[in-house]
């Protein structure tokens, strides 16, 4: 039979495992799996900011989904590539990071001696310990969730957590790491420009800087160019053969853009738990020397020397989820009992019957990482325009005109995007916001393109 490749992507709320095989219309989905990991876990240091995820139940859940998979068709994959949420940070011992032992499936690997992930979304970083770090020489601004802003945190408070490891990444460098047996770890440009300290100009840490602040850079991995191949398969895993080559670890978001943008004149707009607007950069872009800490824009390095420029909110799906919550919280405190998923669709109905409001939300009750400390608010509050239908679509409005606002539409037509692909679970099941979308953006807009990060993980490959 054809040969097959492998994406993996390591979500932060599920893992998903893709076959995917060539035709002779291009690459095909073959079969895919997603278990969702539960692996929230108390963080002990850092209570009550701390996000922190258990290794062991996220590499549980990628077991499964492998062991779910046709065995017929593993037996034929030759690559395998891997992506994961970014930002994060996960310690281990490079010699005792995991046992193999036989499964159901074939030779498998459990975590041994790991830390709990540090995930992107921690908060343990105050913007009063960020201002006391050292300047970053790199176009991203630091951020609490950041690899080596989270390591400065355990310099600080708990110096001698550090002392138990001696190699640390993202959570797809540790899979790809234990996959093949890798002394030290190695790890994307695109993984790297995320942990921040990192010169994407010159492709090299900002040594220098961390060393005379004391950070333990022997934590710090190799960097190399996303697509490459990082290693090869030491043993047989779930019966993927011995030998088959691993590429090095990608980040979730270039993944999810590389699966479904084709055209560099289009726009991908996401809307799921949060929301992000993004646009290919020129060929030959370099992004600026230093960071605007107040500009919306992050510039994430993509692949074969370009770059994306993103709009990401914190503020997208979540927000209509808050929403639903406080008006299911406010039924019962009248003594009615609603289910959260029945008030969902009859929002949106309401809202579909209401074309107009001349309410406005602004829906930033999760902040901005560029404006860390707005909230939201809501304005032009007249009697007629208090039902649920009103404050809905005044809700859905402010969501995209936040994004537009972040990346504006002139900015849009001046880099000659000609189309928007709208992609993302809250897009897809609310007929209000997918409205807004059309009436905000001057485009034509493209419905269903299924951004999915574990098919861009293989496609690359």
């Amino acid at each position: 039979g054809p040969t097959c490749v492998l994406g993996i992507d390591l979500g932060t709320t599920s893992v998903k495992a893709a076959l995917v095989t060539g035709t002779e219309r291009g690459l095909a989905l073959a079969q895919s799996c997603s278990r969702e990991t539960q692996a929230h876990s108390a963080s002990l240091e850092a209570a009550p900011q701390g996000m922190e995820q258990d290794v062991q139940k996220i590499i549980r859940a990628l077991n499964e989904c492998l062991a779910a998979l046709p065995q017929q068709q593993l037996q034929r994959v030759t690559h395998i590539g891997i992506s994961g949420q970014m930002h994060g940070v996960v310690f281990w011992k490079s010699d005792k990071g995991c046992k193999w032992s036989e499964s159901g499936t074939g030779p498998a690997f459990e975590p041994d001696k790991v830390s709990h992930l540090v995930t992107w979304q921690d908060g343990r970083c105050s913007p009063t310990f960020l201002s006391s770090l050292p300047l970053p020489q790199s176009h991203v601004s630091l951020a609490t969730g950041f690899g080596c802003a989270t390591v400065y945190w355990y310099l600080k408070n708990s110096p001698d957590f550090l002392k138990g490891y001696d190699a640390a990444g993202t959570i797809q460098d540790y899979v790809v790491a234990m996959l093949c047996d890798l002394k030290k770890p190695l790890m994307s440009v695109q993984n790297a420009a995320s942990w921040g300290y990192f010169n994407c100009r010159n492709k090299s840490w900002n040594n220098d800087i961390l060393k005379k602040s004391g950070f333990p850079v022997h934590l710090l991995p190799e960097v190399g160019d996303p697509g490459s191949i990082a290693g090869r398969t030491t043993c047989a895993w779930h019966g993927i053969p011995k030998g088959a080559k691993v590429g090095i670890a990608l980040g979730d978001f270039q993944c999810s853009v590389y699966s479904c943008l084709t055209e560099r004149t289009d726009a991908v707009l996401n809307v799921s738990t949060s929301a992000q607007l993004t646009i290919s950069m020129p060929l030959g872009f370099q992004p600026p020397e230093a960071p605007d800490p107040s500009s919306a824009v992050t510039y994430f390095p993509y692949f074969n020397g370009d770059y994306l420029a993103v709009a990401a909110s914190l503020n997208g799906g979540n927000v209509l989820a808050t929403f639903v919550g406080m008006v299911a919280q406010w039924t019962q405190e009248l003594g009615l009992q609603v289910q959260e998923s029945a008030i969902y669709p009859r929002i949106i109905q309401a809202a579909l019957a209401q074309k107009h409001s001349k309410l406005s939300v602004h829906p930033t009750i999760f902040g901005e990482r560029h404006l860390p400390e707005q909230l939201a608010s809501v304005t032009s509050i007249g009697a007629s325009e208090l039902s649920l239908g009103h404050v809905t679509r005044a809700l859905c409005r402010g969501i995209v005109e936040n994004l537009c606002s972040m990346l504006p539409v002139q900015h849009l037509q001046e880099t000659g995007v000609r189309r928007i692909l709208g992609s993302g679970s809250a897009l897809a099941r609310n007929e209000v916001l997918r409205q807004e979308v059309e009436r905000i953006f001057p485009f034509p807009v493209v419905y269903g393109k299924d951004v999915d990060a574990a098919v861009g993980a293989a496609m690359v490959m």
